[in-house]
């Protein structure tokens, strides 16, 4: 079968003959040149969206990456400060702890003994946090190792300022010792119950010990006289004072002045007389006054 065209114009006519198959052929191929050509269009217009889309998500991601990198050296800049902070305490924790137990004879090692045997174990991802752990556990041992230390030395310097030991004055001398002897107004053998210091007028009296003033005033014989309890039934006094400097119920520490050195009471000069009493007994002061 034959397909066929005629056209005419006034000058010129055109006249063509086609088989049908050719004609069927050529009408497919001009469909299937439309489809692919408008399909190609629609992809490519996709694929352009599609990579204007991944190129906002990537910009978006710059930017969370941007601010959690920001985010994280903040943070790390504030542990190491932290860090550090730690460093310097547990380092003036050491020189506080190394001067306590100096101070009571220690060695650096007996510290341990003021700590647990294992400390609080805290599991923390990370080396920075291990080491901020480690640091603190260790804040935490030495703080332990100074509150026992600070507790044996109140009590080493409790026992140490109430023991008796020196002499009651900053200077002069010793001029009459316990015992008997001739008494300097009868000049008969009598007791006398303490030692004597000699010195000047308005010399310095201190205590030979830390205690509580349970006497402060002129007493018969003594003159102006400070007595002081010390604790486990010892008491020490000073008498023929110019003037009293402490009241009764004041707490005076080793070496305070007490007083003020006369010649008040039954007396032949300025001096300080000194007595020690045990229990209600007056004893030798001589070996507290050379004990160390």
């Amino acid at each position: 079968m034959k397909v066929e065209i005629k056209l005419y114009s006034e000058s010129k006519s055109y006249f063509r003959s086609y088989r049908m198959r050719d004609v069927v052929s050529i009408t497919v191929l001009c469909s299937l040149f439309m489809l692919v050509s408008s399909r190609s269009t629609d992809s490519v217009s996709e694929d352009l969206a599609r990579i204007k889309l991944a190129q906002t998500a990537m910009t978006t991601q710059q930017d969370e990456v941007t601010a959690l990198k920001t985010n994280t050296s903040e943070k790390l800049n504030a542990l190491v400060t932290h860090i550090a902070s730690l460093s310097a305490k547990v380092n003036q924790l050491d020189s506080q702890n190394a001067r306590l137990a100096e101070e009571l004879g220690m060695a650096a090692a007996d510290l341990d003994a003021f700590v647990p045997a294992a400390l609080p174990d805290e599991h923390q991802d990370g080396p920075i946090m291990q080491q901020i752990t480690a640091l603190q556990q260790s804040l935490d041992s030495k703080a332990q190792q100074l509150t026992m230390l600070e507790s044996l030395v109140r009590g080493h310097h409790i026992s140490e300022q109430s023991t008796l030991s020196g002499r009651p004055i900053k200077s002069g001398w010793l001029s009459s010792y316990y015992g008997m002897r001739a008494d300097p107004f009868t000049g008969e053998q009598a007791m006398h119950k303490g030692l004597d210091f000699a010195g000047e007028a308005g010399d310095s009296v201190v205590a030979t010990a830390a205690g509580v003033v349970t006497w402060s005033g002129d007493r018969y014989g003594y003159g102006n006289l400070v007595e002081i309890e010390h604790g486990d039934g010892v008491v020490s006094r000073y008498g023929h004072n110019q003037s009293l400097l402490v009241s009764v119920g004041d707490v005076v520490t080793k070496g305070q002045q007490i007083a003020v050195m006369g010649n008040t009471g039954r007396s032949t000069g300025a001096h300080v007389h000194y007595e020690v009493i045990r229990n209600g007994q007056q004893i030798d002061p001589l070996p507290f006054v050379y004990k160390k």
